[in-house]
């Protein structure tokens, strides 16, 4: 006879968070933010052509269901009833764009990934459209008219892709983020499906107001996109519909969130200025300015930070976006080979301890934030016949670390109050080293907590607190501040100061490699032949020299 299953201390959660690279469905006790059990999927990413990016949506809706069936499994192992569960939260990378067919439930599109490139031509004539004395897209939505956000990719795909010109015709298709597919499919997909999204993923399209929290006309109109096909906007906290397949029929989902504003409120930030940095595929800042919205004058974002409940106010952050951090450590080992798993990166860069005046600037999408230059591409300088893998390594942790510095200096600027200390979470903060560099070059404390997995706690924390659940308090009385790791700087402010020098030297030569014409067809070969012959000649003769020595050929 089979044990009846055990009721734990305190309702559950779940949390899906589907990143760039991976999906995940973790279970939290709402009462301790305990993590119960979880599961993982790795995800495939597709380059089609250079700068190109994209996902397939139904191996992403795929992936999300093998957790959370796996997850259920590994409950079920635990002797821990389903019944459990009282809600799940979404959280999502965010500006990756979807287009879907509403009758068959078929993507008419991979989706075009956030780090994707080739709607720079899209971006240079839209802003010969915007006059000079009335930015309106920016003062409405907080952004830089920039590929990286999901408005030109849709007009990409409406410009470019005939399913989906057909299907807009035809009254057949919806557009949203990763979590919009995600809620719609799970809530019944064709049967009864809801199409929503929420304010923070609403305000990374360049199609919503962030002051009226509504998709606006005028700029629908200026991208020139249907607004029928845009979901629903929703807060972060209250109950889009329920599960229709699965382990977890009947479970409401009742938290959405992108993965930076999750991470936000994974950390605490519900008070104005305070801040988070998050290490992931890419890397991002976010500063909690209360209910006014700052608009940054040192190339930071402003944008939606969460909307905690349908009668709630809606809180504003300052975010500083980088394109390249965990991504610049999956090149290194899948395209240069010098890594046989991300986690080496550690063992190689602990080995030499310095880059020995070696810099990377892996702008392989361009530089976001604090530069919004679409130009800029990834170089490797300060190579010598001395350079190994293991300084390269080093050098990749560092870049990491400076971005971040350029982010922390603009917000400071804008701000006026310069941070004492940076909260970090994501994958990246496992990696030691990374840490220690990181208070080494900011110059101040790096505090992590103990709990990595802030983006999934975050989005588990507004669904539980959502009204019709309410197994979440996000009350300050009983909000625990997690335990946590400090990282003192170690070095000297001198010495960190003529380092990024240097690199912010280094950066400036990384601009300025691509036209959009080169870009969108593939022929960055056309940067060379603008060189002078000499410097071409001594630039290949430094890459194969810098190529060999990495591979350790003599």
């Amino acid at each position: 006879m089979a044990a009846p299953k055990e009721a734990v201390e305190g309702p559950l959660v779940g949390a899906v968070v589907q990143s760039t690279s991976h999906s995940r469905f973790l279970v939290f006790n709402a009462k301790t933010a305990g993590i119960l059990t979880h599961y993982r999927v790795e995800l495939t990413q597709e380059f089609p052509k250079e700068g190109w990016v994209e996902q397939d949506p139904k191996e992403i809706l795929q992936s999300v269901y093998e957790c959370i069936e796996k997850t259920c499994e590994k409950l079920d192992e635990l002797n821990i009833a389903l019944s459990n569960i009282k809600a799940i939260g979404i959280s999502n990378q965010r500006e990756t764009a979807i287009v879907w067919d509403k009758l068959t439930g078929e993507p008419l599109y991979n989706a075009v990934v956030w780090l994707d490139l080739r709607s720079q031509s899209t971006v240079e004539n839209l802003g010969k459209k915007i006059p000079g004395n009335n930015n309106f897209v920016k003062s409405k939505t907080g952004l830089p008219l920039s590929t990286y956000f999901s408005a030109v990719k849709l007009r990409w795909m409406l410009d470019n892709v005939r399913q989906v010109q057909k299907a807009v015709e035809e009254g057949r298709a919806l557009f949203g983020t990763i979590d919009s597919w995600l809620i719609w499919s799970l809530t019944g997909g064709v049967n009864g499906g809801v199409h929503c999204t929420d304010v923070t993923n609403a305000s990374r399209t360049m199609l919503f107001n962030i002051h009226s929290l509504e998709w606006d006309k005028e700029l629908c109109d200026f991208f020139e996109i249907p607004m029928d096909i845009l979901p629903k906007v929703w807060s972060c906290s209250e109950i889009y519909g329920e599960m229709k397949t699965g382990s977890l029929v009947g479970v409401p989902i009742s938290g959405c969130l992108g993965d930076q504003s999750a991470a936000l409120i994974g950390q605490m930030c519900f008070e104005e200025g305070q801040a988070k940095n998050t290490y992931g595929t890419g890397c991002f800042l976010l500063c909690n300015t209360g209910r006014k919205c700052v608009f940054s004058e040192h190339g930071l974002l402003t944008t939606v930070a969460y909307k905690l409940g349908k009668d709630k106010p809606v809180i504003y952050a300052l975010e500083g976006s980088v394109a390249i951090a965990g991504a610049v450590v999956r090149w290194l080992k899948d395209n240069l080979g010098i890594l046989s798993s991300p986690e080496e990166i550690e063992v190689l860069a602990k080995e030499v301890g310095t880059s020995y005046g070696c810099y990377f600037i892996p702008a392989f999408s361009g530089l976001y934030a604090p530069y919004w230059e679409p130009s800029a591409r990834g170089i490797i300088c300060g190579l010598t016949q001395f350079t190994n893998k293991c300084h390269i390594a080093f050098a990749a942790l560092e870049a990491i670390c400076f971005q971040t510095r350029e982010i922390t200096d603009a917000m400071n600027r804008d701000c006026g109050i310069p941070f004492d200390h940076l909260k970090v979470d994501g994958e990246m903060t496992k990696n030691k080293i990374l840490m220690q560099l990181q208070a080494d070059i900011l110059h101040i404390p790096v505090v992590k907590p103990c709990i990595t997995e802030t983006i999934a706690l975050g989005a588990a924390m507004a669904a539980g607190a959502a009204e019709g659940v309410s197994v979440w308090s996000l009350e300050p009385d009983n909000l625990k501040s997690l335990m946590r790791e400090e990282f003192e700087p170690q070095i000297k402010a001198t010495e960190c100061e003529i380092r990024y020098a240097t690199w912010k030297r280094a950066v400036m030569k990384s601009m300025g490699w691509v036209t959009a014409e080169s870009s969108e067809n593939g022929q960055s070969g056309r940067i060379f032949s603008s060189l002078p012959l000499g410097i071409f000649i001594v630039s290949s003769m430094i890459l194969l020299i810098g190529a060999r020595y990495i591979s350790g050929i003599p």
